[in-house]
């Protein structure tokens, strides 16, 4: 789709004025440069991140032999690097877990000098692959390998943590952690129990809190006020517990040219380029499934450019490795709670990174107040979370169990890369075996109609037993393969075809159909083919009566005969598809997401032109797509019951007025804008809801669209976009609307299709007064703003 950007009308001249450049005076003034403005929610979701990142930093670093503050410079240029440069928006980078093993090995095996190089050659070479675009391929992963990825990264967090909470220390491993908890229990820590069961309290508790009061404090992030309550606690009671001790930057050594074999460098290089890209990518998508969770986020927060976020990757190895860093990749303990905390763009991950720079350097007396149990409870929190019962739920839906369990254990027992790799053996050993079992069977009806019912995918595999069964069917005989798979390789079709062409030569029948019998194909010519959804009446050739020579009057009217023509065909071709989400619909109730209002036009097909079915919509229909103002002369209060009962009682995400080209209404009030109440007919009464349009459109200071580029074709376009606009702001004085815009609970969006082109422009909302916003943004989904 294209463009549809508003300017001011120095930028384009309205329709009918001539510039004039020897007036500058009355030009309007230069518009002022935006601020960089950060989000209350990357503020807070930076700093959630942050102390999850310090402790976790630190104890990677410490569990690869690594100088602790290497951890740090990761930390710090993992989230400010890559959250700046990053292809996915809301996922932070910095040492992960799923690096410590490959890192521990190099740094034994070349010494610590050699690994920063190591990861700075990788980093260049990660920068190779994000040029070839290569990181696509990521998407081919099965969605049960990134849910298991993420559950078995929790649990091993949640494990390890488990021992600081009872007051002693993690082991190298799982098995090693579970091995040694009976033995911890027995010898656990009171005060650091105590200092961990207030933090997770705290956790569960503060988001909890109702009323007017919890509206307040969920602004402070729960994890800050935990924290901060543990370490009050703790020097209050004097409890003497193990606490954060930041490591000194006297004795920090940076990167030196690579010492050791060439062949043994090289795979080292390739080893970590390989791990580091694997889990980034992952990583990313797997961002993007729990950020389209989210109804806050603007699509382009809710989309990786997998290609830039390895790129950004690359950037991040090459920095960290030279200031003696350790690898660089995308972390899920940290993506997943900048996520939960509300992150709204990369922000919050280069913020991140500069308060763990700060924290080093400033606030080391502060931080060394902060008990480990404390920090300790927090990341187990966090580590729990990431073993979704939603994503169990998912998998089991969709028969991927064995595939989410095995990535979950492998993970957890090997590690990120033999788990991940594990899981992807297993969903490919699993759509293997999928593709190959399918179930043929053959039964006779009463009638002497032999039915043979195909289960599964159809492929060459099952060819043999396909032209067996087939081949006992009698010669003359009625039959009706049905189809219950959705994949047909060339070798079956030939197979089937052969032997329908050979059956009906010899006399007899065959019909294909799909599940449960119904016709999957028909001829071109058949008396229905035309009459399919969205086909005008005018096209079809749905005409059930006998054609005859009776006289014209004879016949019903025109069109109450295309109604019950349409009413026959979407019984006989569309009912027998929805008829299951309808049921579904009935049993629960309508929940539309969004409230959409548009113009009564026959034209504007809402379903058609927002690829939405049933149940998507709350559709509000009148002449020119108005919102009256409350209490505006109108004696018709119909849409604002349906923008209350929408907002209030069906809890709607968004409203979308949509405009249209062409719109009559429009055209009436530049014709002949009603004036005076006196005799006005309803239709002029009505319009005069739109005369704020009108004037907007009219006004000097207030800033002219653009559609695709282009100045609109007249002013009747011009109207149409403007009025849009105008029902937006008419929408905000609406008590319902105004609330939920408050409390961010609603958006409001703007639309306006072009029916002589068949195209749908997106108009979003960013501002009071739509700004400028470049149309790349919407690239890839084919939308733009406005």
């Amino acid at each position: 789709m294209s463009a549809c950007v508003p300017t001011r009308a120095s930028d384009s001249e309205r329709p009918g004025e001539p510039t004039d450049a020897a007036h500058p005076a009355h030009s309007p003034p230069p518009a002022p440069r935006r601020r960089f403005r950060i989000a209350g929610a990357d503020l807070s979701a930076s700093i959630a991140v942050f102390l999850i990142a310090l402790p976790l930093s630190l104890g990677i670093a410490l569990a690869t032999g690594a100088p602790l503050e290497s951890g740090l410079v990761a930390a710090a240029v993992g989230g400010i690097v890559a959250g700046v440069m990053g292809g996915s928006p809301l996922q932070v980078s910095g040492p992960a877990a799923g690096l410590t093993v490959v890192t521990a090995e190099l740094i034994q095996r070349y010494g610590w000098r050699t690994t920063c190089a190591i990861t700075v050659m990788a980093g260049i070479a990660q920068l190779g692959l994000g040029c070839l675009r290569v990181a696509r391929t990521a998407l081919a992963v099965s969605p049960a390998v990134v849910h298991g990825m993420l559950a078995g990264i929790g649990i091993t967090i949640a494990v390890a943590q488990v021992h600081i909470v009872l007051g002693g220390t993690p082991q190298s491993s799982v098995l090693a952690n579970l091995g040694a908890l009976p033995a911890q229990l027995a010898n656990l820590q009171p005060a650091a129990l105590g200092i961990s069961v207030l933090t997770i309290a705290l956790l569960l508790a503060w988001p909890k809190i109702p009323g007017r009061v919890g509206r307040v404090t969920r602004k402070i992030p729960g994890a800050l006020v935990a924290v901060t309550a543990a370490s009050a606690v703790a020097a209050l009671f004097g409890l003497r517990l193990p606490e954060v001790d930041l490591p000194s930057w006297s004795s920090h050594a940076l990167a030196g040219l690579p010492e050791g074999p060439v062949l043994g460098v090289a795979a080292a290089v390739l080893t970590t380029t390989l791990v580091c890209s694997v889990q980034s990518l992952l990583g990313a998508v797997a961002a993007d499934k729990m950020a389209a969770g989210r109804s806050d986020l603007p699509p382009e927060m809710r989309r990786s450019n997998l290609d830039r976020e390895l790129l950004s990757q690359g950037a991040s190895n090459i920095v960290s490795g030279s200031l003696g860093g350790l690898p660089v990749a995308g972390v899920a303990v940290r993506t997943t709670a900048n996520i939960n905390a509300g992150a709204v763009s990369g922000n919050s991950a280069a913020l991140h990174g500069v308060w763990v720079v700060a924290a080093t350097l400033l606030l080391v007396p502060v931080l060394e107040l902060i008990p480990l149990a404390s920090l300790a409870a927090l990341v187990m929190m966090v580590g729990i979370q990431m073993v979704s019962l939603h994503h169990i739920r998912t998998v089991t839906r969709h028969r991927e169990v064995l595939v989410y369990v095995v990535t979950t254990l492998g993970v957890v027992v090997f590690g990120v890369l033999e788990g991940v790799g594990l899981g992807v053996a297993v969903a490919v050993g699993v759509a293997m075996q999928r593709l190959a079992r399918t179930r043929i069977t053959r039964e006779e009806d009463a009638r002497g109609v032999h039915h043979v019912r195909v289960r599964g995918q159809l492929t060459f595999l099952a060819v043999p037993r396909l032209s067996r069964t087939l081949h006992q069917v009698p010669q003359g005989a009625t039959c009706v393969v049905e189809l219950d798979g959705s994949f047909m390789d060339h070798a079956a079709y030939d197979a089937l075809q052969g032997w329908q062409k050979a059956h009906t030569t010899q006399g007899g029948q065959v019909e294909v159909a799909g599940r449960g019998g119904a016709r999957i194909a028909e001829p071109a010519s058949a008396s229905h083919a035309c009459c399919r959804p969205w086909t005008p009446w005018r096209n079809h050739h749905c005409d059930d009566r006998p054609h005859t020579d009776a006289p014209q009057e004879a016949a019903p009217p025109r069109g109450g005969h295309h109604l019950a023509s349409g009413i026959s065909a979407f019984q006989r071709n569309t009912a027998p598809l929805v008829r299951g989400e309808l049921a579904r619909l009935a049993r629960e109730g309508q929940k539309p997401t969004q409230l959409f209002l548009t113009c009564a036009d026959s034209r504007v097909v809402t379903s058609m032109i927002t690829s939405s079915g049933p149940g998507d919509l709350f559709v509000v229909r009148n002449v020119g797509n108005l919102v009256p103002l409350p209490g505006a002369e109108s004696g018709d209060d119909s849409v604002a019951a349906a923008i209350e009962y929408a907002v209030d009682v069906l809890k709607v995400q968004s409203i979308t007025v949509c405009g249209h080209s062409g719109c009559g209404a429009m055209q009436a009030l530049l014709s002949s804008p009603p004036s005076a109440p006196g005799a006005l007919t309803p239709l002029k009464r009505w319009l005069r809801h739109g005369i704020p349009s009108l004037e907007r459109m009219g006004d000097e200071g207030l800033p002219w669209a653009r559609l695709a580029g282009r100045a609109p074709a007249d002013s009747i376009e011009q109207l149409c976009l403007t009025n849009v606009v105008q029902q937006l702001e008419h929408l905000r004085a609406h008590e319902s609307v105004a609330r939920a815009l408050e409390e961010g609970a609603l958006e409001l969006h703007g639309m306006y299709f072009h029916v002589g082109e068949a195209q749908a422009y997106l108009l979003e909302e960013r501002d009071p007064v739509f700004g400028q916003v470049e149309a790349a943004a919407y690239e890839d989904t084919g939308a733009a703003r406005a």
